[in-house]
């Protein structure tokens, strides 16, 4: 971080952009201190420094939920992590613009699509498809809409006597890969990045219980 700090304030030149593979490792080992419960302090200054500008070394698509703070989850500072949030972690047009925002203005080459166990919006569709369940709105609905191609398709794969909480787990990894093949080939702009200068699309999955993520799509060989 204090590297990072010294680089930006060098004649307000911000750095270099992190390439993909080392922006994922620095997030292993941000989420490997989180869930052992060791700390690293922030810079002193680091706000002051940040105030004239910014330079994330990834972007971080996860959905709404409150027990899931990326900056937490991945022990990062300020400026370092452009989290976009929606529940169930959807892609829609504007969310697609707020990646292709980090990844031209910023630089970012890493985006992370993370889901979570136990997600709200994946039970909210899994119950709309399984006891045809109405959503409270027309803006809820549209989210279950989102959901539903990917969680559908795990529905139809498990069968009548798959337990609970599988389903669950598998719908939520679904809408996961789901997401992540709509950025990828849902922006002419993302694909020119993969294709031409590494940008990686990284599918995740957050466990409530120990606090570990999981990178389990679009890895690298």
């Amino acid at each position: 971080m204090e590297e990072r700090l010294t680089a930006m304030t060098i004649a307000g030149i911000p750095p270099a952009p992190l390439p993909a593979d080392q922006a994922l490792q620095r997030l292993r080992e941000g989420n490997r201190r989180f869930v052992q419960h060791i700390r690293i302090p922030d810079a002193a200054g680091e706000r002051s420094a940040l105030a004239a500008g910014q330079s994330p070394f990834a972007s971080i698509l996860s959905c709404s939920d409150s027990r899931v703070p990326s900056e937490l989850v991945f022990d990062q500072g300020l400026g370092d992590l452009f989290v976009i949030r929606v529940a169930g972690n959807v892609v829609a047009p504007s969310l697609i613009g707020s990646v292709e925002f980090a990844a031209a203005t910023f630089g970012t080459r890493l985006v992370v699509v993370m889901g979570h166990s136990r997600c709200g919006a994946i039970k909210a569709t899994l119950d709309s498809i399984q006891h045809s369940v109405d959503s409270p709105s027309e803006n809820i609905r549209d989210i279950v809409d989102r959901c539903r191609p990917a969680v559908e398709s795990v529905v139809h794969a498990a069968g009548p006597n798959v337990d609970g909480q599988r389903l669950v787990h598998e719908a939520v990894r679904a809408n996961v890969r789901q997401s992540c093949a709509h950025l990828r080939h849902g922006s002419r702009l993302l694909e020119r990045l993969i294709q031409e200068e590494g940008l990686m699309v990284v599918g995740a999955d957050y466990s409530l219980d120990t606090g570990e993520v999981d990178f389990f799509d679009g890895m690298p060989r």
